[in-house]
């Protein structure tokens, strides 16, 4: 049985989300469906979180990555104010622009319960740090930034949901197994229950979950992809005073070093403090990844964050999203899920097991990862990079090299190769657009939110001088 409508979004992460609601204020009449292979916020259900396992058991459909909110549901709800990172919405429009959708989605997040309270990196603080940083040839990027929190984070999308399940028609737990084109008429999106929503206007926001998926009904479409990046990583675990001068001033400090041995650039990302390292499941590779609660009852003595080394290929190579899941899985094979080990034991060329962890001062809050040793699993390249860069973390924060500084792997941040795209975000098919981090558009919940209000509005304007 097909279904017709006048706009179908395809993932209900950020961007698709934000490009429904403003589709739902700018044009009320419009006939809206959203299709998402996840369940709505209410009913996702991670078995690890609700305490029923202590590894991933490879649900069929991850509760963590797919639904209402997408994988930045279960995040820490980190919102950078900035063009400078997450993502890469400047090179469709001016810095100004972007800016003003960020701010607007914010507005709209400040409604529905989200904090007023911002981190600057302009206060006297944050610049004598910025400058402490540069003297060892650290560069901490500038950004206004709020914290949301894991806990509130949810709390925030179930408002939003309340608002908007009424007036757009939800489709989870459906499963688009393909994308047509039907000339004048737009588009079919095919289910795995064998039905479709044809839809005039189409908009993908795919999420992470779908990146690869995604890609390959571009090239199926005759749609040209230029690769992205792939950054691979470790999750570093040390204790909360290490890094408390510079959290308490800055709370998300992004620092970016190019490392001396192979001129690459590494990066901390998704910075938390006094959090939680927690395993997520993109497509059946366990990686890890870090969360934070705003509720000091539920922190912990420790701050977690990623160091990723960025990788961006050349021709012929096109598959960048595979390679990162080959690396992952490499941990995953040693360790059954996710590999920990203490950065002593790595320096030292030793594996760390069971007893050498027992020994350790630093306790780690992800206790399903299992001892072991990265160094089998990362291309030594990138571990080279890593190693060089917690030195000289450990300048400006004294205890970051600490034997006992615990390093998880593999973290890996996917972006799908991008579609080569207007400035109004459409595809070079018409009324065809493609948003978010799954699109490889942007990297973060602000320029993710953003991106779907600028898909929508164009609609909304197109429609209007129809």
């Amino acid at each position: 049985m097909n279904t017709r409508c006048d706009v179908a979004i395809l993932g209900c992460g950020e961007a698709g989300i934000f490009a429904g609601y403003e589709l739902m204020g700018q044009n009320p009449s419009l006939k809206v469906v959203t299709l998402d292979q996840g369940a709505d916020i209410y009913t996702r259900s991670c078995p690890i979180v609700a305490g029923k396992v202590k590894e991933c058991v490879h649900c069929n459909i991850c509760d963590t990555m797919c639904g209402f909110g997408g994988a930045g549901a279960f995040s820490d709800g980190k919102y950078n104010f900035t063009t400078a990172f997450g993502g890469w919405l400047t090179d469709f429009m001016d810095s100004r622009e972007v800016m003003d959708l960020i701010d607007y989605v914010d507005s709209i997040n400040v409604r529905h319960g989200a904090t007023t309270q911002v981190f600057s990196t302009a206060t006297p603080e944050a610049k004598a740090l910025e400058k402490r940083a540069l003297e060892y040839d650290l560069h901490l990027l500038q950004a206004r930034c709020k914290h949301l929190g894991t806990e509130n984070n949810l709390k925030i999308l179930q408002s939003i949901y309340e608002t908007m399940k009424d007036r757009i028609d939800f489709r989870f737990r459906t499963q688009v197994t393909r994308i047509e084109r039907r000339g004048e008429e737009g588009y079919r999106l095919i289910t795995a229950g064998g039905d479709g929503v044809d839809c005039a206007w189409l908009i993908a926001a795919p999420g992470r979950s779908g990146a690869e998926w995604f890609a390959n009904q571009c090239k199926d479409l005759g749609l040209d992809l230029i690769n992205n990046q792939v950054d691979i990583g470790v999750r570093v675990e040390l204790p909360a005073k290490v890094f408390e001068h510079i959290t308490d001033v800055v709370y998300e400090s992004k620092l970016v070093y190019r490392t001396k041995g192979y001129g690459d650039q590494v990066r901390t990302f998704c910075m938390n403090p006094y959090g939680h390292v927690v395993a997520e499941n993109v497509e059946g590779i366990n990686t890890v990844n870090g969360h934070s609660y705003s509720d000091p009852s539920l922190r912990s003595e420790n701050t977690n964050f990623a160091l990723l080394v960025s990788n961006r290929f050349t021709q012929p190579f096109n598959e960048p999203y595979r390679y990162g899941k080959h690396i992952a899985s490499l941990s995953n094979m040693l360790a059954g899920g996710v590999l920990v080990q203490r950065f002593g034991d790595l320096v030292g060329g030793r594996r760390s097991n069971a007893h050498r962890m027992s020994k350790s001062f630093v306790r780690p809050t992800l206790t399903a990862a299992v001892p072991g040793d990265l160094s089998l699993a990362l291309p030594k390249r990138q571990l080279d990079n890593i190693i060089e860069m917690i030195y000289q973390l450990d300048k400006i924060a004294p205890g970051t090299a600490n034997y006992d500084t615990l390093l998880y792997g593999a973290e890996v941040k996917f972006y799908s190769s991008r579609l080569a795209l207007s400035s109004e975000l459409e595809t070079a098919l018409p009324r065809f657009f493609a948003i978010g981090d799954g699109a490889g558009v942007t990297r973060g919940l602000a320029q993710a939110g953003a991106s779907g209000v600028k898909a929508a509005r164009v609609i909304a304007q197109r429609l209007a001088q129809a």
